[in-house]
């Protein structure tokens, strides 16, 4: 890929990990600090992987910001959270087995995020990670 396309698909990128970045704190924070209403509505929650979800929320954003500005930090910290996800969606996947209560879009939502930064993870690697970090 040309230097030019790669700047404009690492910028479409950065605007794909930011607007997730923000929905996810947005979301998050409804259910941990919002009304009764609000955790009635997210169904039958793990909190450690509402808590988890809110916070990566925060470094979805940092990474958003650095993967415009083509650091390679980002590169580094995408790979981190798609790590990070990838466990998390494991140890919710023990808990299922365990009999917890769940919602079934919770395992779409994090097939999706661990799909997404893993693919981010992979292009910003490619694309930056790799020729910068030297």
């Amino acid at each position: 890929m040309n230097d030019t396309l790669s700047r404009y698909a690492l910028y479409a990128i950065a605007g794909i990990a930011l607007a997730f970045g923000l929905l996810t704190i947005v979301s998050g924070g409804q259910v941990l600090f919002g009304s009764e209403a609000a955790r009635e509505a997210a169904g039958h929650y793990l909190p450690f992987v509402v808590w988890f979800n809110f916070l990566a929320g925060f470094a979805y954003v940092a990474t958003a910001l650095g993967l415009a500005t083509r650091q390679a930090w980002a590169a580094h910290l995408a790979l981190a959270i798609a790590v990070a996800t990838a466990l998390v969606f494991f140890y919710f996947g023990l808990f299922i087995l365990t009999g917890a209560q769940f919602e079934m879009r919770t395992v779409g939502a994090m097939s999706l995020r661990t799909a997404l930064w893993a693919g981010i993870a992979w292009f910003a690697r490619r694309h930056i990670g790799l020729h910068r970090a030297r």
